[in-house]
């Protein structure tokens, strides 16, 4: 695998096989490579017991893994022409183990919002929120639909991993040529869902105008960095999965940090991030706090 390169998981699903077409035109917009892998685990249990079934049956579902590679690349092809450098891996382990491995020479992984070792009912697999919550690198879960016109929208909290989701919607926004939705919300709520202790006659107006500023502080030093990124400001009293997820709506690619302020520390995805990967109607980027943190 080339460093940095685009990852991609495929397990011959519809919803993979969406996750490998967009990650194969991204791969060939930024000129990078794009690495295809397929985690597959063997049958275990034979142990080289000479059981000519087992190995029958191994060998058939080796066969149908390499098949299932081979036409991942041939879409992949089909979708990021015939300069994009596609490199494959079909390691014997789980999917999300060998994503997460994958994933710290990766610049981004990319996933489908469902897929194999999903439960039934549940709208996101589990490999998909598992490699969301340890990647090394951001992860993009390609979901709802596809509107490449639309602004790339970040969510603004004011915390290290959402100063990290401000530098990936940055970066996106330049290299798509697309606007930048900087979203900040603040509430009178608190982070146990009950109101907090506050004096009722507080002036919300003046919350906002402070609110405003600090927004302005944060997108100061980026909006130098990336002087052609057109960047509208939002700022609203409201909780930050509604307003990220109705701006879902509208965006081509909205970005969020894993865990946000106030998210308890024990949980690798936060209430927002998981509620936009399971939700939201565009493809969605989880920003991890730190490598592999």
């Amino acid at each position: 695998m080339h460093g940095n390169a685009v990852v991609v998981g495929v397990d011959g699903s519809e919803e993979a096989t969406r996750a490998l077409r967009w990650a194969a035109q991204a791969a060939r917009q930024r000129q990078e490579s794009l690495h295809i892998v397929h985690g597959f685990a063997p049958i275990t249990g034979f142990d080289g017991a000479g059981l000519a079934v087992l190995q029958q049956a191994h060998d058939e579902l080796v066969k149908t893994a390499d098949d299932l590679v081979a036409d991942a690349v041939r879409t992949a092809r089909e979708a990021g022409g015939p300069d994009l450098t596609i490199t494959t891996d079909r390691p014997t382990e789980a999917g999300a183990p060998a994503l997460i491995e994958a994933s710290r020479a990766a610049r981004t992984v990319v996933l489908g919002c469902s897929g194999t070792g999903g439960f039934t009912g549940m709208l996101v697999g589990s490999t998909t929120v598992e490699v969301a919550a340890h990647a090394w690198c951001p992860v993009v879960v390609v979901r709802g639909r596809e509107n490449a016109d639309g602004p790339v929208v970040v969510g603004v909290d004011g915390s290290p991993v959402g100063e990290r989701a401000l530098a990936a919607a940055f970066e996106e926004a330049s290299w798509r040529g697309a606007g930048l939705v900087a979203v900040h919300v603040w509430s009178d709520v608190d982070s146990g869902g009950h109101p907090s202790m506050v004096p009722v006659a507080l002036d919300w107006e003046e919350i906002a105008a402070d609110e405003r500023r600090l927004l302005a502080e944060r997108l100061a030093g980026w909006q130098e960095k990336y002087p052609d990124v057109v960047v509208e400001r939002v700022v609203a009293r409201d909780r930050p999965r509604h307003q990220l997820l109705s701006w879902s709506a509208q965006a081509q690619l909205v970005v969020v940090g894993s865990r946000g302020r106030g998210g308890f520390s024990g949980l690798l995805l936060g209430s927002t991030s998981q509620a936009l990967i399971h939700h939201a109607q565009c493809p969605v980027m989880v920003v991890r706090p730190q490598a592999g943190s």
